[in-house]
């Protein structure tokens, strides 16, 4: 069975006051996050008018998307849908199914392997072609892409751009820290057929970013019970650290997200740059991907290797990246 069209996936999230508390309750269902830390995530959305950006992201993404394919000579209708927010994706693949779509190609807006950035978005495909029924299309997630040129330029153009800022501004000592979302020890231990897979491939985006530069990967977003061991040290954490080692200023590149969304804006643009001020620290946030060109070369590439078998694979590095996930792959974690 060929390909017939292409599914842009994603994390979703709230367009207007009305929708950040239900948003976050389907964010959080299941794992036991308290009202009170709900409401201080509501609070972060509603300082920005309740909007994530991420929504726009995700449209501005399709319409830099769809030429690229048909300039490519890709001849796919394009479907969008999200885990936590409309468009929902049982939606979207009902859509789909009355469309006539037989097998779609998923691109995740997710660089990396782990439970909640590729296994978890398979259970969704899973849980939505169940919900939908017979005539569910099928649907093939497109492979992780942590070191394609696609990725990886975008994000060493960007840390250069910031460094050049910081450099200029620092009395001292510039240091680069690289971050990604946290996620709970035990999924970091079983990310991967081989695990810890998820730190692997962070820190091969890092090394091929940063090229020659010393970096430090460190981690935000952080959340869940405070009694579960997550990846350490926070990035606000390694702030304070690097102030007390003598550093003059640092350069923060999220190498673990593909757009600006929200945990990038509220956790680096706002709290991390608070800290940072408050140690005397010049400051700087470097860009991601978001609709860069070659970012979006790098999709219709992903989309034409699985269009055509045997294709060389783009990849700077060589931590491994997988077409299928195998049985057991980055396992749910244990809820309380």
């Amino acid at each position: 069975m060929g390909y017939d069209a292409f599914l842009l996936l994603s994390f979703g999230g709230p367009e207007g006051p009305e929708d950040v508390l239900p948003f976050l309750e389907n964010v959080t269902r299941g794992r036991g996050i308290p009202p009170e830390r709900l409401a201080e995530v509501a609070g972060h959305y509603r300082r920005f008018g309740g909007v994530s950006p991420i929504n726009q992201q995700c449209r501005d993404l399709i319409a830099a998307v769809r030429p690229a394919l048909a300039d490519a000579g890709v001849d796919l209708p394009i479907y969008w849908g999200n885990r936590n927010w409309h468009p929902m994706l049982a939606d979207t693949v009902a859509r789909m199914r009355d469309d006539g779509v037989r097998h779609a190609l998923a691109f995740v807006t997710s660089a990396f392997g782990s439970y909640s950035a590729c296994r978890q978005y398979l259970d969704d495909i899973a849980a939505a072609r169940r919900a939908v029924g017979p005539g569910a299309p099928v649907i093939s997630k497109i492979r992780h892409f942590h070191d394609h040129p696609g990725y990886v330029r975008p994000h060493a153009d960007a840390l250069r751009d910031a460094l050049a800022k910081v450099t200029a501004a620092a009395d001292g000592p510039v240091r680069i820290a690289f971050t990604a979302h946290s996620i709970p020890t035990a999924m970091a231990a079983t990310a991967g057929p081989t695990g810890r897979r998820y730190e692997a491939q962070l820190r091969e985006t890092a090394s091929l970013v940063a090229g020659d530069l010393p970096w430090d990967l460190v981690w935000q977003s952080r959340s869940g019970s405070p009694h579960t061991p997550w990846l350490e040290p926070d990035i606000n954490d390694h702030l304070v650290a690097l102030a007390d080692a003598g550093a003059a200023g640092v350069v923060v590149s999220p190498i673990g997200f593909v757009s600006d969304h929200l945990e990038v804006i509220w956790d680096l643009d706002t709290e991390a740059a608070a800290t940072a001020a408050k140690l005397g620290l010049a400051y700087a946030r470097a860009a991601t991907p978001g609709t860069d060109p070659r970012f979006v070369t790098m999709i219709v590439d992903l989309v034409r290797e699985r269009l055509e078998p045997g294709s060389p694979r783009a990849a700077l590095g060589s931590v491994p990246t997988w077409d299928e996930c195998p049985l057991g792959c980055c396992p749910a974690p244990r809820r309380p």
